[in-house]
């Protein structure tokens, strides 16, 4: 948290001479009063400025931000940070060279990555924020490949009037099977199994 010492002729001066220092709003602060400004002697000697210090509020992208940063040095890469934040979300993008140690093993390494952000940036926190990570676009990539690849073994149960039993997937890969062969009235799909070793059944309709 950055804080910002400041004086002025008044409490409000020097507020507003720290904030423009700071470049940030009153919103995005947290005041603190050290010492009330005094006039003097006949309103003239002795007199001493209005003290104040003031501390930046640090936002869930801000913590969110730090907390990549380390892991990114820790791991001896360099990336370039985007976040895009509303009121329920964050939505984290990593950019650079030779990233694939950030997403491992068919995205193994970033969801465990995206779930250790999450407690980071929420722990003791009243307001929560859902996080979402991704890598170089990873994610799109590997959705583009099991909707490509639920519509094939979808054809493949079909087919040959038998259950396809897929490997075990985390939830939001399971929902993206389910939400392409949503709606079919041939095959169906359910999963089965405990995490991380839960999977998708894909079944015929007899």
């Amino acid at each position: 948290m950055k804080v910002v010492e400041g004086s002025g002729r008044s409490v409000e001066e020097a507020v507003e001479e720290v904030l423009r220092v700071l470049g940030v709003s009153r919103d995005r602060v947290e005041i603190e009063v050290l010492e009330e400004p005094s006039r003097g002697l006949f309103g003239i000697l002795g007199g001493r400025p209005a003290r104040v210090r003031v501390a930046v509020k640090e936002t869930a992208a801000d913590r969110a931000r730090d907390f990549l940063e380390r892991i990114v040095r820790a791991m001896g890469v360099e990336a370039q940070i985007a976040i895009k934040e509303n009121e329920h979300d964050l939505n984290i993008g990593l950019e650079g060279q030779n990233l694939g140690i950030l997403i491992g093993r068919r995205g193994e390494t970033l969801n465990a990555l995206q779930y250790l952000v999450n407690v980071a940036v929420n722990k003791n926190q009243k307001e929560r924020k859902r996080i979402f990570l991704d890598v170089e676009g990873y994610r799109k990539k590997r959705e583009d490949t099991l909707v490509s690849l639920a519509n094939k073994l979808a054809e493949k149960a079909k087919r040959r009037g038998r259950s396809v039993v897929l490997e075990p997937m985390n939830p939001q890969e399971r929902r993206i099977i389910h939400t392409t062969l949503r709606g079919r009235d041939d095959i169906y799909t359910f999963s089965e199994g405990e995490d991380p070793f839960r999977k998708i059944i894909i079944a015929p309709r007899k």
